[in-house]
């Protein structure tokens, strides 16, 4: 990543420097630069043309490399000046316990000790000669979890649902806090006082009385109808 900007930075340069280099003299300076050798408005357009040519595909490199980054140094990072870590290589297989694949394509353990590798030398006799302690270890190397283990229930549930009460209940306090200090006092036309004058005033002008509201209301005993 780092060649790509030192690419990126060389051509900008080059390029900035070859502009510059092709502006023609002042009327001003032109009697003294010519004295001083200056040749800017003589140099061969080809020159520049072909130099500038040669340029841009470099800075497209160097862009390109600045944001992609070079495999090689894309896959080291320094850290605080000392820490070095790797990217990991996605593109070739890796090790994973899932209970849709039985077979994982690498082992669990690639890089064995002594003891691993007698043991997979003695795999490969029969297994009549193995104790169920090897033959555990050497399961151990294929495979990190057994079925069992991967089937096995956990305690996440509590703590999904203790993560759920916990914004349910900061949510709650936040809704109350709103209710006492920021919405405005219920207005005077929401009482039931008003609500029961609303209505007597709706049936004094008779409104709706086909199938509305004021069909359900009987004028003749001064009650609702039943």
């Amino acid at each position: 990543m780092m060649l790509g900007y030192i690419f990126s930075y060389l051509s900008k340069s080059l390029t900035a420097s070859l502009s510059r280099r092709t502006v023609t003299c002042g009327p001003v300076l032109r009697h003294t630069e010519e004295k001083a050798g200056c040749r800017g408005n003589q140099q061969s357009p080809g020159l520049f043309s072909s130099v500038t040519m040669l340029a841009l595909p470099a800075f497209r490199i160097g862009h390109f490399l600045a944001k992609r980054g070079l495999p090689a140094f894309a896959s080291i990072r320094t850290a605080h000046g000392h820490e070095i870590a790797k990217q990991e290589d996605m593109s070739v297989p890796k090790y994973i316990d899932r209970q849709d694949t039985p077979l994982p394509d690498v082992p669990y353990q690639q890089e064995l000790n002594s003891e691993q590798r007698a043991l997979k030398v003695k795999e490969r006799g029969s297994w009549k000669d193995l104790t169920n302690e090897e033959k555990l270890a050497i399961y151990r190397i294929m495979f990190h979890q057994s079925y069992g283990e991967m089937k096995k229930p956990t305690n996440e549930w509590k703590t999904v649902i203790g993560g759920l009460l916990y914004f349910v209940g900061f949510t709650g306090l936040i809704v109350w806090w709103q209710r006492v200090y920021v919405y405005p006092k219920m207005p005077h036309t929401l009482t039931e006082d008003w609500k029961a004058m609303q209505a007597r005033r709706m049936l004094d002008m008779r409104m709706n009385p086909i199938e509305g509201f004021a069909s359900k209301w009987d004028y003749e005993k001064n009650e609702w109808k039943k």
